[in-house]
């Protein structure tokens, strides 16, 4: 026998070796396996996106958000500094960081944050010029109604027009105000029939050219609520259909409040004549009007004042435009 052959107890052992290496190898790529499957639900389970690169800026791995974003992962700069990119009119608030040979990039979006600090910003801005409004406004109301008594009779009209123009204003310096601070309400007692005394007055002043019928509910039943926030909502309502029905082709229309009510609310549901909505998904978005000379507030301010009355104000049928505002009793 040759110094090199091998003995069989040597031959066993090999084979042993073999075996356990082989068991160790299996171990180990099980255990990178399950690391590697860790990682990606870790990555999958972040609320951003994410891409891990290659340093030839392939893709080594990503998750589903990132890749619902394809195309954004064009528009980034592999850089360890945060910064915003726009994408498909959203915002996305950009990170990155790299180790080894590997780069990472997260995209968040930072769209309703940016909306909301604009907003406060809009807001705050509003508020600043509606208290500096107030003053002069105040007073050219007080002199229009001085200057109504002395004019002639002729002239009355012109005064009248101008006394609606202060009062439209002034709904708007309301609405930017309350906008602003938020919605407090003051609650009492009181009649339908009261409120909707109110409600023609706004009609009264709001000026229209086109004969409109205004049909309210007949019931004289008692709401718990803030009235004077009441009168907001409902004047918003109805200002907004007045609008809608001098825009239509028709030389008259109607405005209708139905009132339905069970054990927990008060129900309302207004319809009018006009022209239908447009950019119905900025309905309850502030300062974007759905109309010509809207502020793009009175929607939003009657839905945050529905929900102060433990309620809420929905769009039910677009083609209708029948909306249902709950007051809970």
């Amino acid at each position: 026998m040759s110094e090199s052959s091998i003995t069989p107890e040597e031959l066993t052992l090999l084979i042993e070796q073999t075996y356990r290496v082989e068991d160790e190898f299996n171990e180990l790529k099980a255990s990178y396996g399950h690391l590697q499957n860790t990682v990606e639900r870790v990555v999958e389970f972040l609320p951003n996106a994410i891409w891990i690169l290659n340093n030839d800026e392939n893709i080594f791995l990503q998750n589903s958000r990132a890749k619902s974003l394809g195309k954004l992962l064009e528009l980034l700069e592999s850089k360890n500094s945060d910064y915003e990119v726009e994408f498909k009119s959203r915002f996305y608030l950009i990170k990155s960081s790299s180790y080894k040979d590997k780069v990472m990039l997260s995209a968040t979006d930072i769209t309703e944050q940016k909306r909301k600090e604009n907003l406060a910003t809009m807001g705050q801005m509003a508020a600043h010029l509606s208290h500096e409004i107030r003053n002069p406004i105040g007073s050219i109301s007080l002199l229009s109604s001085t200057l109504k008594k002395r004019v002639i009779p002729e002239n009355i009209p012109i005064v009248e027009e101008i006394q609606k123009s202060v009062a439209r204003i002034d709904r708007i310096i309301k609405a930017t105000l309350m906008f602003s601070k938020g919605v407090v309400t003051n609650m009492s007692q009181f009649k339908w029939k009261e409120l909707q005394e109110e409600l023609l007055t706004v009609v009264g002043y709001y000026g229209h050219t086109k004969e409109i019928s205004f049909i309210f509910p007949k019931q004289n039943f008692t709401l718990n609520a803030d009235k004077d926030l009441l009168e907001m909502l409902f004047s918003n309502f109805l200002t907004n259909a007045i609008d809608a029905i001098e825009l239509g082709d028709n030389e008259d229309g109607v405005v209708e409040i139905i009132h339905k009510c069970d054990d927990e609310f008060h129900k309302f549901y207004i319809y009018d004549s006009g022209i239908n909505i447009e950019n119905k998904k900025n309905l309850f978005e502030a300062f974007k009007s759905t109309k010509i000379k809207g502020n793009g507030l009175g929607l939003v301010l009657s839905r945050q004042i529905a929900v102060a009355h433990g309620g809420s104000v929905e769009l039910l049928d677009k083609d209708k435009k029948c909306f249902e505002i709950k007051i809970k009793i």
